[in-house]
């Protein structure tokens, strides 16, 4: 008990509500928003996709986010000392909840591993719209498809992925005051402000007007479609980030004076904020190019916008603006992956920042290096299988196996009133059942989000 009580006092945490948030907002604000939420716009029609999900937006941050929070906070833990906290309340025994917790570690470092090697293409083309090569292919479809091809490829960014792992650590190992708060302190806002100014930019182009047009139409039919709720549903969880690990750990760092339910509403509200703007930047942008905006994934962002942006005028610091946007959305998620697996080692095994920070950034850098010509299939099973379980454990073992006395004092804490009697039954019947609907849903469509 002694040694328990000298961690928390020695614990590593957030200094500022704003850092808590704009940290919650760049894990959140990841490659989804980018290169998926706009196909599922184009697909099944503007407002008519976006309305949904930003209904879902509200549910899962009142309810799953702010869950994830508290369970963290009160637990002042990740997974696996949350979850065997969870346990103890209801049994005694903390042993079963902590080897259950475990598996959302294990999504969480999964996940990275394939971000590592998404992060590692960015870099390069970063790098390449900064120095130009990426303005000099032009329009050339078989050298923009080969260069990505190449890129994406087995050992293909050998280099990039080191760098971004690189990267990564010297974050990381500053703690997480020092180094991941003060990085999203800068990168959040940067992002933004750059998004909204290819956004305007994009707007004075001639025929960016078609794609602003698209984006705000309303078919009230297609509000009918299963397909586009079920859809906006798993974008939505997705890009909230609630996979019981991420949210989690940041929810440990925070402090009992804050308002969880106040910083959740604020991860939800620029969560949807980035969403907009990413679709006012890339379907005005293929609108211009008259691309058809059919592809997702990285085709979209490495091929048919590199081939839209180098064909537009001021394409090359479009392209620059651009990707320097994707590095920081990159970097911000991949660091909170990382977070929770060396959290882990921190707490289960008493190891300092720095050889837990190398530990866990070696072994991802080195698995990211050997998974390269099948990350597509290793990100699949991931986001399919592992984020939506940890997600539902994590529901589960809050809100069914605490109960509802520890769920209302966990949340409550910070406020200046307690939490409402609506929270409790909205949590664990509603988010719970959705955090099984992602699960399900995503099993039979082969992905959601």
């Amino acid at each position: 008990m002694a040694n328990e009580k000298a961690i928390q006092e020695t614990r590593d945490g957030f200094q500022s509500k704003w850092g808590f948030i704009l940290a919650c907002v760049g894990s959140a604000v990841g490659m989804g928003n980018i290169w998926r939420l706009p196909i599922m716009v184009s697909k099944y029609g503007g407002l008519t996709f976006l309305i949904p999900f930003f209904l879902f937006i509200v549910l899962i941050g009142a309810t799953g986010v702010i869950g994830e929070f508290s369970l963290g906070r009160s637990a002042g833990a990740g997974p696996v000392g949350a979850f065997g906290k969870c346990t103890k309340i209801r049994t005694g025994n903390q042993k079963i909840g902590e080897r259950v917790g475990a598996i959302p570690i294990i999504g969480a470092l999964a996940l990275a591993i394939g971000y590592t090697c998404v992060i590692g293409w960015i870099f390069k083309y970063t790098v390449m719209s900064v120095n130009g090569n990426l303005f000099k292919m032009g329009q050339d479809m078989d050298t923009i498809v080969g260069t990505f091809e190449s890129t994406a490829g087995a050992w293909g960014a050998n280099v990039w992925i080191i760098i971004a792992i690189i990267a990564s650590f010297a974050i990381m190992v500053m703690g997480v005051a020092g180094g991941i708060e003060k990085a999203n302190k800068i990168m959040m806002p940067l992002l933004f402000l750059m998004f909204l100014a290819l956004a305007v930019y994009i707007a004075t182009i001639p025929g960016a007007m078609n794609g602003y047009r698209y984006i705000f139409t309303l078919n009230p039919k297609g509000l009918m479609n299963p397909e586009v709720w079920i859809f906006a549903f798993g974008q939505a969880f997705f890009s909230m980030s609630v996979a019981g690990n991420g949210s989690v750990i940041y929810g440990s760092y925070l402090s009992k004076s804050e308002s969880i339910p106040g910083a959740a509403l604020s991860v939800a509200f620029f969560n949807s904020l980035s969403a907009i703007l990413s679709a006012l930047v890339v379907i005005p942008a293929m609108a211009v190019g008259n691309a058809e905006l059919s592809s997702g994934g990285p085709g979209l962002m490495f091929i048919y916008l590199v081939n839209v942006m180098n064909g537009m005028a001021g394409g090359r610091i479009v392209g620059v603006v651009f990707f320097i946007c994707v590095t920081f959305a990159g970097v911000s998620s991949i660091i909170n992956l990382y977070e929770a697996p060396v959290a882990f080692l921190q707490e289960q095994f008493g190891m300092k920042r720095l050889p837990a920070t190398a530990s866990i950034l070696a072994f991802g850098g080195a698995v990211a290096l050997f998974i390269q010509a099948v990350v597509s299939n290793w990100m699949d099973i991931v986001s399919i299988y592992l984020c939506p379980l940890g997600a539902l454990l994590a529901a589960v073992f809050f809100f069914w196996i605490a109960g509802k006395e520890y769920v209302e004092h966990a949340v409550s804490e910070g406020m200046k009133e307690p939490i409402g009697s609506w929270f409790y039954p909205l949590g664990k019947y509603v988010y719970c059942s959705c955090a099984a609907i992602a699960l399900v849903a995503g099993i039979f469509y082969g992905g959601i989000g």
